[in-house]
């Protein structure tokens, strides 16, 4: 459906109510696991109480679809600032008046069905918000993140395993090159076509690259226990000084959710503790970890354009593609997208998904870390609030690229952008490592 005429209006509106539907259903399975009790506590201070979520997702949808796109005045205007994320940081949300659950429940139910009424009359054109169906896309992605969000809590939380999903396929068994070349030349980075985009992946421009070597596939677990093998986490040398410091302070030894136990290493998944898969791409680790480890491999992390070339430019025709096998929407075949699985996929699955280059699993699995930080792209404009990207902008950030398991279609494409502290390792991410090819020539 992501690939759907979007401007035919009927078709338009059936792949919006698609979309805002699976995000829902989704959202209920996640609130849905766990009794009220566990819907009020919160997990881990890094994040919201997942009835917090809950009721933002309604009240976000509620704010751009009923009161912006649709007019309507607002249901509930005492709430708005316990759910605005910018009022109250995670750490304290748990001591606000928050809705109890049975009234967020409630509240996100009464507001979808107005928006779908809303949906089936709106003519979805002649405002910017409603062009393409703007604003009802960026509310299903905007719920399918906080459905990730929740799923990173879930991975928090204490407890017995309250989800379930199947084991993502295996890689097919032939023998994988360790790396793939990306000859020097431009490419066109980011969009100007992409209707549902945000206003951090536009617009598109032109950007040189110099000739590199990327990873063929995230780096695994294999390797990277033999970066702790070798006293990856005790030689300075491998760390910036804040990494260092970091790494110090936090007493970090191995990612996060790993323990090692008779000399093996273990991780707590969603609930159940198992040994390291060690053909898994490694998960859970920190810009910081990242940046150390491919020093150590005298490597580097790649610049957030080596990235984005390496998954979209086709050198053949010298466009870049939505998606590293091409412009259709992703399918069971080419990514480990939307929670379909609970874990990524061994390094070198999904061979339909691979790039022009020959690069494999660069959107699914694990959110990769890259060198750059989160800037704006040249001509950026702000775009329909401040706060979705420009107040982010800085060196203080990282950027990830790619998408995990946990991330919607939807929410994920080759232009997307996703930024966070380099400290973080709550979050679904991994990396995979790159160095200089010089005198490759252009492509």
């Amino acid at each position: 459906m992501l690939n759907a005429d979007r401007t035919d209006p009927a078709v338009l509106r059936e792949l919006i109510a698609t979309e805002l539907l699976a995000a829902r259903e989704r959202t209920g399975l996640l609130t849905g696991a766990v009794d009220d009790a566990e819907l009020i506590a919160q997990h881990s201070p890094l994040m919201s109480p997942l009835v917090w979520d809950l009721a933002h997702i309604g009240n976000q949808e509620e704010l751009w679809l009923l009161r912006n796109v649709g007019g309507r005045d607002p249901m509930h205007p005492e709430i708005d600032p316990l759910y605005d994320a910018f009022e109250h940081p995670r750490s304290e949300r748990p001591r606000l008046p928050l809705l109890p659950p049975d009234e967020a429940r409630a509240y996100a139910y009464e507001v979808r069905g107005r928006v779908l009424d809303l949906l089936a009359a709106s003519p979805l054109e002649g405002a910017p918000l409603l062009d393409a169906g703007f604003a009802f896309g960026m509310i299903a992605q905007h719920e399918q993140q906080h459905d990730e969000t929740m799923l990173i809590t879930h991975q928090l939380r204490q407890g017995p395993a309250v989800l379930d999903a199947p084991p993502p396929p295996a890689a097919d068994g032939a023998a994988l090159r360790p790396e793939v070349l990306v000859p020097a030349g431009p490419f066109t980075m980011g969009t100007d076509t992409e209707p549902w985009s945000l206003d951090n992946e536009r617009p598109a421009h032109q950007v040189h690259v110099p000739a590199f070597w990327l990873d063929t596939a995230p780096v695994s677990n294999a390797a990277y226990q033999a970066f702790i093998a070798d006293g990856g986490y005790r030689e300075p040398r491998w760390w910036t000084p804040a990494g260092w410091e970091h790494r110090t302070a936090a007493d970090l030894t191995a990612p996060l959710f790993w323990t090692s136990e008779g000399g093996q290493w273990l991780r707590r998944r969603f609930g159940h503790v198992e040994p390291v898969p060690p053909n898994e791409p490694v998960l859970h680790v920190s810009w910081y970890e990242a940046d150390a480890y491919a020093r150590w491999a005298g490597r580097r992390l790649p610049t957030e354009a080596e990235w984005e070339k390496a998954a979209r430019h086709d050198p053949a025709t010298g466009r870049s593609r939505r998606f590293p096998w091409g412009d259709e929407p992703p399918g069971p075949e080419h990514a480990n997208l939307g929670q379909r699985h609970l874990r990524p996929a061994p390094v070198g699955a999904y061979p339909q998904g691979e790039s022009p280059y020959g690069a494999r699993q660069l959107i699914g699995d694990v959110w990769e870390w890259t060198a750059s930080d989160f800037t704006a792209y040249p001509g950026f404009r702000a775009w329909p609030y401040r706060e979705y990207s420009e107040v982010f902008f800085g060196p203080e950030y990282k950027v990830l690229r790619g998408g995990s398991f946990a991330v919607a279609p939807v929410a994920c494409r080759g232009t997307f952008r996703n930024w966070d502290y380099p400290i973080r390792r709550q979050i679904f991410s991994g990396f995979r490592t790159a160095r200089d090819a010089e005198g490759a020539g252009e492509a």
